[in-house]
């Protein structure tokens, strides 16, 4: 979950329902209050038989708050069987296609995708591409891992023509780490290739590393987005422990510096494989703060089809998303759709 991909382990319990809205106290565990909401059935390591996805009328009211033109600034397309993967992939994807991609986002009520590379690929873009292809610049942008050594000026520049519009450097996904010396120079390689372009550059690594992006950033002269909440370490939710502080977080006060200096995004995506708490308060907090230091800086994505877990239901999480921006006109346009539009170069009405 580009993807946002993470060997995580969380009870089943949690993803079969529907978690509580972040704003409520009560601990039912459906947001939209009894009526149905969008499921998709997504297979992860085991093969399991997929169902179709559908849209109910709870859902259908969801789709129609969501702003006109909105992005899911992060989901993928796998077609293991048109393209296959890369021989170092660390799980068996299952095949989830552009028109079952399209089936989704249309009935949360999304009309433009952001394709993001999943780990399983490595640097062979070219079911991405194909994606992108066919669904124009118009509707849709792309976020590819390269090889900085070896990709070639012509290859990038024909890329941007079809839409991408980033590059992506996936610590997370494959469990690599880095330290400092080897991190600076691997985002210093990749911004010599995204600055004249004015791409972005895409982390997905532990919050806990964040101190050592804030830290290179100004070296490099680029944008850059964080995935999935900056990928936070999240203990068990005690109830009658003391209040969720974000940031007692290691890497979190890093993070924030970043949102405040004007050139990072953060991507509100993927909680189920962050939060053991069903309301999702301790992601509650960190959105909060989010939104409140860089408005114009927050996206939103779905991390469709969330890969690794099954029967993920992502509307009780567009919900609160939605909620989350009721105190101040407009941020919800901000969160949706403006900021994915200004971050990856979309011109729009």
């Amino acid at each position: 979950m580009l993807s946002g991909e993470t060997g995580m382990v969380v009870p089943r319990s949690c993803l079969k329902v529907p978690s509580p809205c972040w704003s409520c106290s009560s601990p039912k565990p459906n947001i939209i209050h009894g009526r149905p909401s969008i499921l998709c059935d997504v297979l992860s390591t085991r093969l399991e038989q997929r169902r179709p996805i559908h849209a109910s009328s709870g859902s259908v009211l969801l789709k129609h708050r969501l702003p006109p033109k909105s992005w899911d600034s992060h989901m993928h397309v796998v077609e293991p069987e048109r393209f296959p993967v890369s021989a170092t992939a660390v799980y068996k994807p299952t095949p989830h296609t552009l028109s079952e991609a399209l089936a989704f986002e249309s009935a949360l009520g999304v009309e433009n995708l952001v394709f993001v590379q999943p780990s399983i690929y490595g640097t062979d873009n070219s079911c991405l591409l194909d994606a992108l292809r066919k669904i124009g610049p118009s509707r849709g942008r792309g976020v590819v891992v390269v090889d900085p050594a070896t990709i070639k000026p012509e290859t990038l520049n024909e890329w941007h023509t079809l839409g991408v519009r980033g590059l992506r450097i996936n610590l997370q996904s494959v469990g690599k780490v880095m330290d400092k010396i080897e991190l600076e120079e691997t985002l210093l390689q990749h911004a010599e290739i995204a600055r004249p372009r004015n791409w972005i550059i895409e982390i997905y690594l532990p919050l806990k590393m964040i101190s050592m992006v804030e830290s290179i950033l100004p070296r490099l002269g680029v944008r850059i987005c964080i995935d999935h909440f900056g990928s936070p370490e999240l203990a068990s939710w005690d109830d009658n422990g003391p209040a969720f502080n974000p940031y007692n977080l290691e890497g979190f006060s890093s993070l924030i510096s970043l949102l405040r200096a004007g050139k990072t995004y953060i991507k509100v995506s993927a909680p189920y494989r962050l939060s053991k708490d069903h309301q999702m308060r301790d992601l509650q907090a960190m959105a909060r703060e989010f939104l409140s230091v860089a408005p114009n800086r927050v996206v939103y994505a779905t991390d469709w089809p969330h890969t690794r877990f099954s029967r993920v239901d992502i509307s009780p999480f567009t919900e609160c998303c939605l909620k989350l921006c009721e105190t101040k006109p407009g941020l919800a346009e901000r969160l949706f759709r403006r900021n994915t539009e200004e971050m990856l170069g979309v011109v729009s009405d």
